[in-house]
């Protein structure tokens, strides 16, 4: 069946392998080497800037009330700031930011027909360029549900606000927002390798290409809002063909993870209730795909953006939507609560690396290999300003990156440098991608 990934799959897995071990000097975990992760973490509407960046530059600055739930992890991450999207300056207020938050290019405006993030994320990119080395290739989650319909107001489709991840141009990478069906999509088919973990892949493998032969044909009779529902039942269905194709074939690793799948516990069925419990189960599997090296790859999003969630009994002193209150307007009755809902979102950052900083690898820990990117597509939600983006990154991607730091850089620094150097530590070096100039110095 042709689909948008088979012409960019690796070939064989051993083959692909070495050839990435070589281009990457080892940083895919080669021998008794770890190997480098990467994950992304998207929230939506800005922030309240001068609750967030530092006024001090290097390692002696004071973190801001925003970022002050991680004061015990300062030497683990950097802050970065002056990092720009100069293809966001133009469009809608926020989906036209979103959409391209690991593209860095430009978004067409529409209302469903052509939908274009400009290119594959970075993200993605990887994904590819390193598929066959981890049963699945990415993950991708989220809370908010795809949604497809239009923005009236700015007269762009919601599918924008919805995907950070794009497999190309013109294809989002379907997140999912269940975590039993996540924790499903990461471990399902990693059995112990008996005969009767055999004929389950057997039995999954024929019942796919019933599946994925019938969707063909199905998807050539539907409107472009059911095609995408469509795509992203088929998404899942590759996910666990590839686990299928991973687990057949001899496993091209040399490094293997001191977790294994069987001791991690299934979440429960239904989607939680409580907003944090299920942003934290959610953190929670992506540390597990990374400590198990079921996936190195990893894109959440807290929210789909123009997020109105309503942060009432979650967030003492907040009462209130959380895009409501981006519109500051520069008062202290909006800022305010905007600033604690920025700060709640960086409390379950800091869970998340702590969690990681806390799990021993190798001569470090799972953390100082692995590059954690948290931060959002704009940076003032008054102004809707996509420069100056508040972004952070935690750990030392593999003991290549000097933590510790506030970084600024030179004004309007494209966001796309810093993903040209995250890509390189992935083993993918790239001589450009998106609008990049040059690789962030981040050591």
């Amino acid at each position: 069946m042709a689909l948008p990934l088979m012409d960019a799959m690796a070939p064989a897995k051993a083959v692909a392998a070495e050839a990435v071990a070589q281009a990457s000097g080892g940083a895919v975990g080669t021998g008794n080497k770890p190997p480098v992760r990467m994950a992304a973490l998207f929230f939506p509407n800005g922030v309240y800037e001068q609750n967030w960046v530092p006024q001090q530059e290097g390692s002696d600055y004071q973190l801001p009330f925003s970022l002050e739930p991680l004061g015990d992890l300062k030497r683990d991450l950097l802050v970065l700031s002056n990092l720009d999207k100069k293809f966001s300056h133009q469009g809608d207020g926020h989906y036209a930011k979103t959409a391209n938050f690991l593209t860095g290019l430009e978004v067409h405006k529409t209302v469903g027909k052509e939908i274009s993030a400009g290119g594959i994320s970075m993200d993605q990119l990887a994904a590819q360029k390193l598929a066959g080395l981890t049963p699945l290739p990415s993950m991708e989650l989220g809370i908010d549900p795809v949604i497809s319909g239009i923005d009236s107001n700015v007269g762009y489709t919601r599918l924008y606000g919805s995907n950070i991840s794009w497999r190309s141009a013109t294809n989002p990478a379907a997140k999912e927002i269940n975590p039993r069906l996540a924790y499903q999509r990461l471990f399902a088919s990693q059995g112990t390798g008996n005969v009767h973990d055999q004929r389950r892949r057997d039995d999954d493998q024929s019942l796919l290409d019933m599946a994925l032969e019938d969707a063909k044909q199905l998807r050539k009779s539907l409107g472009r809002d059911d095609q995408f529902k469509l795509d992203e039942y088929l998404d899942s269905i590759r996910a666990v063909e590839k686990r299928i194709e991973f687990f057949a074939k001899p496993d091209p690793r040399t490094w293997k993870p001191s977790q294994k799948p069987g001791q991690v516990a299934l979440p429960g069925a239904e989607l939680p209730d409580n907003h944090l419990e299920h942003v934290r189960l959610m953190l929670d599997l992506i540390v597990l795909g990374f400590q198990t090296d079921s996936t190195r790859i990893s894109s959440f999003m807290f929210a789909n953006c123009v997020s109105g969630r309503n942060f009432t009994g979650l967030i003492d002193g907040v009462k209130g939507g959380h895009h409501e209150f981006s519109h500051h307007e520069g008062k202290k009755e909006k800022y305010e609560p905007y600033s604690k809902i920025n700060r709640w979102h960086v409390e379950q950052f800091a869970y998340m690396i702590a969690k990681m900083r806390s799990i021993k690898e190798g001569e470090g820990t799972l953390l100082d290999n692995s590059m954690i990117l948290f931060g959002s597509s704009m940076s003032d939600g008054n102004r809707h300003d996509p420069s100056n983006l508040p972004i952070l990154l935690a750990g030392r991607g593999g003991g290549t990156i000097d933590t510790g730091r506030h970084l600024r850089s030179g004004k309007n620094t494209p966001l796309c440098n810093l993903y040209l150097t995250m890509l390189s530590r992935m083993g993918v070096p790239m001589e450009r991608f998106g609008d990049s100039t040059g690789e962030l110095k981040l050591s």
